[in-house]
């Protein structure tokens, strides 16, 4: 009898760490997309207008982020650096469009969902490595990690087709006088945060799906055994 029980428990360990190997690389996946979701948090460069007076944007080009614009120049120059402007948002300001607020509180959950999905992540395989043998236990923490990284992919999906949209249609921005930005660019073009957060979206989206998949792995190993 000890035998049998010492030989199923060895078939439940083999059965749950071949599964859980969709849900390793779901947690790589959804490691490098949280990262990727804070650096295109983090970054100015949103919209770049190319402006044709460079009286005051000496370069020509300023970058619109969530949280601030910034440009080079040689007339105004922001404390702490050598060549370039920056002048933060508001807590709330009626000519910022509506996109850019949303961008910050939606990316500010997606980070928060993603953390939150990556430690359930760990903790399901934390289980499976350590010879934790409760599916249920272990099933439920894969499915919580992976509803997690969803929503999160669809918080950054949201502000960074917003603004893309807002991009390519060429839209302008009633700044204040305090930014010393123009109403409206030459042209503009979707800066660097807005590829990153779409890659960030597919990975966070994957890592999702194959977490979510746990249901269906762990059956047909079971239909194995």
């Amino acid at each position: 009898l000890m035998h049998t029980q010492l030989n199923n428990l060895k078939m439940r360990m083999s059965s749950l760490v071949s599964t859980s190997h969709l849900q390793l690389a779901a947690f790589a996946l959804g490691t490098v997309g949280w990262i990727l979701c804070t650096i295109s948090m983090g970054i100015v460069e949103w919209r770049v207008w190319h402006v044709d007076n460079t009286t005051i944007i000496s370069s020509g080009i300023a970058w619109v982020g969530i949280w601030k614009v910034c440009f080079i120049s040689y007339l105004h120059v922001s404390p702490g650096y050598e060549e370039q402007f920056c002048h933060k948002f508001s807590g709330y300001d009626s000519s910022i469009p509506h996109e850019i607020y949303a961008a910050q509180g939606l990316l500010l959950i997606a980070m928060f969902m993603g953390l939150l999905g990556l430690t359930a992540t760990i903790f399901a395989l934390r289980n499976v490595y350590m010879g934790i043998t409760d599916k249920t236990l272990i099933t439920r923490f894969f499915l919580v990690g992976g509803f997690f990284y969803v929503f999160a992919s669809l918080c950054i999906l949201i502000p960074v087709s917003w603004n893309f949209y807002s991009v390519t249609h060429n839209q302008s921005i009633a700044f204040p006088p305090s930014y010393y930005m123009p109403s409206s660019p030459a042209v503009q073009e979707a800066g660097a945060a807005i590829p990153i957060g779409i890659v960030a979206v597919i990975l966070l989206l994957l890592s999702g799906t194959f977490s979510l998949s746990i249901n269906s792995s762990h059956a047909v190993s079971e239909q194995d055994l």
